[in-house]
């Protein structure tokens, strides 16, 4: 789809609409990648199984958090053509497309957490699916919606917005304030996951 956006029409060298959409693709795909880690598990009896070997809660829960996390990595890895394809056609900034990565690990990390939680609450991969689509999506656009939010409110909603901080990060800005978000989101989507779990058993 890359050479189909107006790059060649505003002729700058860029990855600006690439990392603009990863947001809202993340919001689908990355629920999609976690909705069976607990779900089938918890469907077809395995967890059970999973809980007679020499390994904890936390060791499952972040297990599954890796391999969730490597897969988003293995997937974004093809796409580095784009930036070596661009860099051949003018002067492309590396710095913004290293923070747009270094930003799609840190979302879907985050995303991943979110989607871990959300299969950890059924046995239905589709409810699953739903539930880490609503929270993902609602994290991606809360900060698109501040015109509807009292004043007062507009800088807390704005933090809490997956793509803004997205944003910050695939300028080529690293504040901590947004490295802290997305840890902070991770965190707290595996440790409810570990909840929820630990509640089944």
């Amino acid at each position: 789809w890359f050479f189909f956006t107006t790059f060649f029409l505003y002729g700058q060298a860029n990855l600006r609409n690439f990392f603009g959409m990863l947001p809202i693709i993340f919001s689908f795909v990355v629920p999609a990648i976690t909705m069976r880690l607990f779900a089938e598990e918890l469907n077809v009896g395995s967890y059970e199984t999973l809980l007679t070997m020499p390994v904890t809660f936390r060791d499952v829960v972040l297990g599954k958090f890796l391999a969730a996390v490597a897969f988003i990595v293995a997937m974004l890895a093809p796409t580095l053509a784009y930036p070596i394809t661009v860099s051949f056609l003018g002067d492309l900034d590396w710095g913004p497309v290293a923070g747009g990565y270094l930003g799609a690990v840190l979302l879907g990390a985050a995303f991943s957490a979110i989607g871990l939680f959300a299969s950890s609450l059924t046995r239905n991969q589709i409810i699953a699916f739903i539930i880490g689509v609503t929270i993902c999506f609602s994290l991606t656009l809360v900060d698109k919606m501040l015109f509807f939010l009292p004043q007062s409110l507009v800088g807390f909603m704005e933090y809490l917005g997956a793509g803004f901080h997205f944003e910050n990060i695939s300028k080529g800005i690293l504040d901590s304030r947004d490295i802290v978000y997305f840890v902070s989101v991770s965190f707290v989507g595996l440790y409810a996951a570990h909840l929820a779990m630990q509640e089944r058993t």
